[in-house]
């Protein structure tokens, strides 16, 4: 129970009463059981409750009757119906308001869990991020936190079994203690024989959590390359991957299937073995009547089913725990690779960025630059070319503090960056990416991404800046245009340019362009150049690009080659 006490820690206000909330349902169906015993005694005609002789009454069956006596209640057919009557609706009622505090925690943990996960990942440092598989992360937002939610949900209708089990193994202890030590001493050895097969869907859980994250993390990738895939013939290969881990998952699907439904035909049986062996050592060893025998054959069933239901929960709670710590250890993992915080705030970009003598390497086999020397000067377009693989995003990167050079220094204005605030630097930059991803959305929520703080008037100023005001206004709805599934309804060329938007709507002091004009056709490529050679002078703009309209409007052509920079004449 780990798992259980993991959550009550992180859960203690709703977990208290969730469990005040189920003691008062077990008490009050207690109290509706313990009115049987009277009520079979009128049935039967006891001489009893009708003041004729009989045998005493036992020990439990006098507090009851003398609790009712102080109660001034008297023992008559309509007064024990309602006593019953009474128990069920306040065990219904308790049990409602704990089944609702239930739902709603399940869905907190599932809630904090995806929420604690994302803000770990998106804190983390870049390389770290760079070795994540997209799949991982998706498997645990949609499947680990849902397991992880609903084993919560396992564990407390657990509890709730468990308190009622106890609650009627009381009562059947209090009414026979022999016959009832009998009976429950063979269900305590039924409960020790079945556990085997709550460690076999353990097991079970803890494979299917590999597995999915497995089988998640290759879809994701197939998906993300279908085309290449589909169109070189290759989808017998992505089946096959994909095909093996779904058969490892039904594996391990099929034993956790197998163990639970042995677990339910085993218990049924050796339960009703046992109560028939309490019925007898009551009936024939301690000749008690038959009331009390029958009050205790339904204490014991009842306590017996709730004691085979809590195994039942606690076999579904093994199947998500898994999962559970999984998640956790995905987030302390994430949380341990964060970024480091604070640092000076730096300054509005006025002088420049300076590389000097700057070394980085993804590993110490390859390195990518070896004492890179570089200037952006403030307020001017600088263009980075060379063969793919020189570095020229690595450079991207470590101008914007996602990565940190082996040695050497990056300087914004005369500051080295590794003492700077990473998040207050970003907060200057504006980027955009080679791939232009617009929202299926207006034109106003793709360049605002709805934040609050901007308004129509930024977005209209942006998107002038941009260059793409013209066409924008010429759509019949403007700014309130969708632009389709993925932009679909614009222009390479007009997609860009919203994505340049977005990018300037925080008014950046520096613009950096990965790539951002190489799939565009000639006439939207210039038509982003003269936004470019506008906005020279305002902002700095950094561009990596191999188009010959980029190289031509910047004062400053870097060719990257071999882990150096140079000055190259094209500009």
């Amino acid at each position: 129970m780990r798992l259980m006490l993991s959550f009550f820690r992180s859960y203690r206000g709703p977990t208290l009463l969730m469990l005040l909330a189920l003691l008062l349902s077990g008490l009050a169906e207690g109290v509706g059981l313990s009115a049987l015993l009277p009520l079979l005694n009128i049935a039967l005609g006891s001489g009893r409750v009708t003041g004729e002789a009989s045998a005493p009454p036992s020990g439990y069956e006098q507090v009851v009757l003398d609790a009712l006596g102080g109660l001034g209640i008297a023992i008559t057919l309509g007064n024990m119906l309602l006593i019953v009557l009474a128990g069920v609706f306040l065990k219904s009622l308790f049990l409602l308001v704990a089944q609702r505090q239930v739902g709603y925690t399940a869905a907190q943990v599932g809630t904090d869990l995806r929420l604690q996960m994302l803000r770990a990942v998106l804190r983390s440092r870049w390389e770290y991020f760079l070795h994540q598989p997209a799949g991982k992360l998706t498997n645990a937002l949609a499947t680990e936190a849902e397991r992880s939610s609903q084993s919560f949900v396992h564990g407390a209708t657990a509890i709730t079994f468990l308190i009622q089990s106890l609650i009627y193994g009381s009562i059947a202890f209090a009414l026979s203690w022999r016959a009832s030590l009998v009976a429950i001493v063979a269900g305590a050895i039924v409960i020790g024989l079945s556990h085997f097969l709550v460690r076999i869907t353990r097991r079970a859980g803890r494979k299917q959590t590999r597995m999915l994250t497995s089988l998640v993390g290759n879809l994701t990738d197939i998906l993300q390359s279908v085309k290449p895939i589909k169109a070189m013939a290759r989808e017998e290969r992505a089946d096959q991957v994909l095909a093996e881990d779904t058969r490892q998952l039904n594996r391990a699907l099929r034993r956790q299937v197998l163990a639970s439904a042995l677990l339910d035909s085993a218990q049924e049986l050796m339960f009703a073995i046992f109560i028939c062996l309490g019925i007898y050592v009551a009936l024939e060893v301690y000749q008690m009547e038959l009331p009390k025998v029958m009050v205790l054959v339904v204490a014991l069933g009842r306590a017996f089913s709730f004691l085979g239901k809590v195994q039942k929960q606690y076999q579904k709670l093994m199947q998500g725990e898994s999962a559970y710590w999984a998640m956790l250890d995905s987030i302390a993992e994430a949380s341990g690779a964060a970024e480091a915080s604070g640092g000076a705030d730096p300054a509005p970009l006025a002088e420049g960025i300076a590389f000097s003598g700057v070394g980085f390497a993804y590993d110490e086999r390859h390195p990518v630059f070896d004492g890179l020397n570089l200037e952006i000067p403030a307020g001017s377009l600088t263009t980075l070319v060379g063969p793919s693989g020189t570095g020229k995003t690595t450079l991207v990167d470590l101008t914007i503090g996602l990565l940190q050079p082996s040695y050497g220094e990056v300087c914004i204005d005369g500051t080295a960056l590794a003492t700077l605030d990473a998040r207050a630097w970003r907060r200057q930059i504006g980027y955009v990416p080679q791939d232009t991803v617009l929202l299926h959305a207006t034109i106003l929520q793709n360049v605002t991404l709805d934040d609050p703080a901007l308004s129509r008037e930024d977005a209209a100023q942006a998107l002038r800046d941009a260059g793409a005001w013209e066409f924008v206004t010429a759509t019949p709805l403007g700014m309130d245009t969708v632009v389709g599934e993925r932009g679909g309804k614009l222009s390479g060329g007009q997609r860009q340019r919203i994505v340049i938007a977005r990018a300037l709507i925080n008014r950046p002091r520096l613009l950096i362009l990965d790539e951002a004009t190489s799939a565009l056709d000639p006439a939207s490529e210039q038509a982003v150049r003269q936004t470019m050679e506008q906005l020279k002078g305002q902002l700095t703009i950094l561009a990596i690009s191999h188009n010959r309209a980029m190289i031509d409007a910047a004062d400053r052509v870097y060719r990257l080659q071999d882990g150096r920079a140079e000055r190259d004449g094209l500009a």
